[in-house]
């Protein structure tokens, strides 16, 4: 009888508790979701599989009217920015009152969560000045060979499985993953591998399970839980299999006195001697008088840093060219200025691609900036780290409240890019402009936009030029890509398929 009692106590302790928690915009006269659902909130769709993270709040978006509304992400209330120009405030003019990302972070007892995106206040600055060298043009200019030679990688793969006549479908979308993940593998892990002859190897493997890791939910939805999880002896089995592969790399160059040019060796370089050297020529890992926290970067840091850049790199890098031949297939008079572009700019270089001719490809660039906003990850997350009064408004942000700000919705929004699901590159041509810049934020904008941006735009572009040079894209039928229910960014279900065949003079 008393187990009883304390059963129907506990359940109706724990209703009022989800009533109250559910009332917290109501209770703040604050524009909110009408249609929340107890106690999923915003994401109904995806509790129950039938939508991505990135749709459902896409559906918020859309059906909102207020340039902010009240939201809940399962049990936490969140605000959901709609307006650009605010969004853009928020970000840049305002960014001391949301200067964290307000993601999973225990930097006690998992030191594998200090990486760049969820660090917080001064230890994300101070992390983020010392990475800022290793993103700058000459050190980029330094690593394209390894992400050339990847590049030609897949296109030998490409030449084996295409017929030598006629033309074949391939899932582009799979090519490029492969493509991209190779070169995070090779660019920031120091690995010598090749995922299109070996598929299985040790890397592709543990990569391959950090797509079933559902604690990478958890960290933005519910850090709390995540960190309770982690206490409780969860490991992420992803990120202990990197550390290890970073470990054994960066012994056998320490031993072998090896120097290769890449993201890895740049930061032995911050961990041996505690900055990363603004010599262009100067690569060395030797240690040496830096001494106190300057020089406090450790091998967990390094696997921190190389996790999330992995998690964080190659579905964009693979999305971007993917997405853009699959738009360039559908208009061929875009496909037509791209592969002339390409073919013009090789011809000015003797056939050769390097880093300088792909500076001289702008329509590709503007090609690449129309995917990014037609296919952008959908959200921007960040959290009120002090009470924040919305201007022009008697409305309160709380601090720790997270902040969304649904890109997939302001990008795909009419009032900010006229028509916006036809695929026009020449809307961000700089003569004819014909957008909102305030309202175009693939990467994030302010402090913490992404740092690997660049990188980014380099090893997508550079995927993209290699198809368009070697390969004919065929023509095909108007389509829209329609997005899987599962991942929080944009994934293509049933893939990109498109046609591919062999030229008959290929550029080398």
């Amino acid at each position: 009888m008393i187990a009883l009692l304390l059963f129907l106590l506990l359940g109706t302790l724990l209703f009022w508790f989800i009533k109250h928690q559910y009332s917290y915009w109501n209770r703040r006269s604050f524009p909110c979701d009408p249609d929340t659902n107890i106690p999923y909130g915003c994401l109904t769709s995806v509790v129950k599989h039938e939508k991505s993270m990135g749709v459902a709040l896409y559906d918020a978006y859309v059906k909102a009217k207020s340039p902010f509304i009240g939201i809940y992400l399962l049990f936490r209330p969140a605000v959901m920015i709609r307006d650009a120009e605010l969004a853009h405030q928020i970000l840049i003019q305002d960014f001391t009152s949301f200067h964290d990302r307000g993601l999973y972070l225990d930097e006690k007892r998992d030191r594998m969560s200090c990486n760049l995106f969820s660090l917080r206040g001064q230890r994300w600055r101070t992390l983020r000045q010392k990475l800022t060298p290793t993103f700058s043009s000459s050190k980029l200019k330094a690593m394209f060979h390894t992400s050339d030679d990847i590049g030609d990688k897949m296109v030998e793969h490409l030449n084996k499985i295409l017929p030598d006549e006629g033309r074949a479908e391939v899932d582009i979308k799979d090519i490029l993953v492969t493509y991209a993940i190779d070169i995070i593998g090779s660019v920031i892990f120091g690995l010598d591998i090749n995922s299109f002859e070996e598929p299985k190897n040790k890397f592709r493997c543990l990569v391959r399970q950090a797509r079933r890791n559902n604690l990478l939910m958890l960290i933005f939805l519910c850090p709390s839980v995540a960190k309770y999880l982690v206490r409780l002896g969860f490991k992420n089995k992803t990120a202990i299999g990197l550390r290890e592969i970073l470990k054994d790399t960066i012994e056998y160059r320490e031993k072998h006195n090896i120097v290769r040019k890449d993201m890895l060796q740049l930061m032995m370089q911050l961990m041996n001697t505690g900055k990363i050297a603004e010599d262009d020529d100067n690569w060395s890992t030797k240690a040496n008088t830096t001494t106190g926290e300057e020089n406090e970067f450790t091998l967990d840091d390094i696997a921190a840093q190389g996790f999330i850049f992995y998690i964080a790199g190659q579905d964009s890098t693979s999305s971007a060219a993917a997405f853009t031949i699959f738009e360039l297939a559908q208009n061929p008079d875009l496909l037509a200025r791209a592969q002339n572009e390409v073919q013009e700019v090789l011809a000015r270089h003797n056939g050769q691609l390097s880093y300088d001719a792909l500076q001289e490809m702008p329509f590709l660039d503007l090609c690449l900036q129309e995917t990014m906003r037609k296919y952008p990850f959908p959200f921007l997350s960040r959290e009120c780290t002090r009470d924040y009064t919305i201007p022009g408004t008697q409305h309160v942000i709380e601090k720790g409240t997270p902040i969304v700000i649904p890109l997939l919705g302001i990008h795909r929004d009419p009032h900010y890019f006229t028509n916006p699901m036809i695929y026009d590159p020449d809307r961000f041509s700089p003569s004819n402009a014909n957008y909102n810049p305030n309202a175009y934020m693939p990467f994030g904008a302010g402090p913490r936009h992404c740092i690997a941006l660049r990188m980014g735009k380099i090893n997508s572009k550079l995927g993209l030029v290699k198809i368009l040079q070697n390969f004919d894209v065929e023509v095909m039928g108007k389509r829209e890509i329609i997005i899987d229910n599962h991942s929080a960014g944009i994934q293509p279900k049933g893939g990109v398929k498109v046609r591919l065949s062999k030229r008959a003079k290929p550029c080398h």
